[in-house]
């Protein structure tokens, strides 16, 4: 709702208005693209009127008539290429939109350089959208995409962090959680766990919001803003934990068909790439041998068989794959059959009395094959994905991995030693097996002994693993 009000100038958009869309270029950095991409489809977006959207730092050329909206973080170099664009005289009108607060000195950046360029009118707005985070599905979300490497666990736990880069660490994190709960227009509740990380995001957040508050002209969280009037006694709760509460479970190899997809597959903003093996027909010698070609898919809210079977077991999934296709094709040969029916001459009673009726079928059949091809489409993306993902588990042996795993963490009895998993050539990748130990280290009551170790170390090694994760479990725990 926030992005496509920015998109319509930060005028709510008007439901019954039958008028055109008015026509308007979309500019975006990285971190825009990031936040828009798994909202608004290319459809969408030529629907609200964006003809044409462009990175900020890509060359683009003049459309003097034309209003242009900005989406961009307010960096340097950001900043400096929209002062270079008011300049060139690039665009009609500038709605500058600023996915996180942009400080005082970097607006007055612009003014001067609108002033310099004589632009000044053609500024027609300028915004702090705070809506610094990237909503995956209607209930999660996540902070960063770019330099994701920046905020993750190892950043926070690198034993040289100096306290400069832990601030900046913190300052993003609690910058994100500030515009979600900006965007959503209510103050939170916060808990944490103690002598963390969680508490110095906690404390930083708290104090961000307090600020706020304080000056009550200027909040964020009263007047008539997008969340305005849902500030009310009702409070979410915003639970802040610490990843080392449970490293197992992220290590964990997981069985359901969304998880299965981001283990996997190379699966990013709800978009997964997939690689088509080639043809398995020979190829003549001497010939090159086919490149493989890459596709790509969407799996979104309005993907509804993702959205009815992504938390299911993968096993399931597959067999509802199989049914859809079987009503798929029911109904194709259902039209088929009309359409053959439709071709009799009508000499005899019988079809005549038969064509009128199936008439009727046939209307009904026509004007549902728009939604057939929509299934038809659904069905060959989620085969393709399945299949990719069929192959990783029969080719790692993931099933064996999940199932023992769940074993370890449920402290039930195993029924093959640890040392035969390992050693199995057949079973995994060097990093399926790393994850494996890793998991049965952190979930056992006390730690192997050093000869056990030794000899798990050994069979490590012999698998081809990197020793390095078990050193510094070994130390954390």
């Amino acid at each position: 709702v926030a992005l496509k009000r920015m998109l319509n100038f930060n005028v709510p958009p008007v439901k019954n208005s039958t008028g055109e869309p008015v026509w308007k270029v979309l500019i975006y950095d990285r971190f825009g693209q990031d936040i828009i991409s798994p909202l608004l489809s290319v459809k969408e977006l030529r629907d609200m009127g964006i003809t044409l959207h462009l990175l900020l730092h890509s060359d683009r050329d003049a459309i003097p008539d034309v209003p242009a909206v900005y989406f961009v973080m307010p960096t340097e170099e950001n900043i400096d290429r929209m002062c270079q664009d008011l300049r060139n005289q690039l665009y009609e009108s500038y709605y500058l939109n600023f996915i996180s607060a942009i400080s005082r000195s970097k607006l007055e950046d612009i003014a001067n350089a609108a002033i310099g360029a004589n632009a000044v009118t053609q500024v027609a707005k300028v915004f702090d959208q705070y809506l610094n985070f990237i909503t995956l599905e209607d209930d999660m979300f996540v902070l960063c995409n770019q330099n994701k490497e920046l905020v993750s666990y190892r950043a926070i736990n690198r034993p040289d962090v100096t306290d400069t880069e832990m601030e900046t660490i913190m300052d993003t994190i609690v910058d994100s959680l500030f515009c979600f709960f900006v965007t959503l227009g209510a103050i939170p509740i916060i808990r944490c766990s103690r002598g963390t990380a969680a508490e110095m995001v906690a404390v930083k957040l708290d104090k961000k919001l307090r600020e706020n508050l304080r000056d009550a002209r200027n909040s964020l969280f009263t007047g008539d803003t997008l969340g305005a009037g849902q500030f009310s006694f009702q409070r979410p709760l915003l639970v802040l934990v610490d990843r080392n509460i449970d490293l197992a479970t992220p290590l964990h190899h997981t069985w359901t068909y969304q998880a299965l997809v981001h283990d996997v597959l190379d699966f990013h903003l709800n978009r997964v790439n997939l690689e088509e093996s080639a043809g398995t027909e020979s190829t003549p010698s001497g010939a090159r041998p086919k490149k493989k070609n890459k596709k790509s898919y969407d799996l979104t809210i309005s993907d509804k068989f993702w959205q009815k079977h992504k938390g299911s077991p993968f096993p399931e999934v597959a067999e509802s794959v199989q049914q859809e296709l079987e009503s798929y094709r029911a109904q194709e040969d259902e039209v088929k059959r009309l359409k053959s029916i439709m071709g009799i001459e009508g000499e005899d009673e019988g079809a005549i009395s038969m064509l009128s009726d199936n008439t009727a079928k046939l209307t009904s059949a026509v004007s549902s094959l728009p939604e057939l091809l929509e299934k038809k489409r659904l069905i060959d993306l989620h085969t393709n994905v399945a299949t990719a993902v069929l192959e990783h588990i029969k080719s790692r042996k993931l099933d064996v991995y999940f199932e023992y795993e769940e074993k370890i963490m449920s402290k039930s009895t195993l029924d093959k030693s640890l040392l035969d998993m390992i050693s199995d050539p057949d079973a995994g990748t060097p990093e399926d097996k790393m994850r494996l130990f890793l998991i049965y280290y952190i979930s056992s009551a006390q730690a192997p002994s050093e000869i056990d170790l030794e000899q798990y170390k050994k069979a490590l090694m012999d698998a081809g693993c990197n020793l390095a994760p078990l050193s510094y479990i070994k130390q954390w725990k």
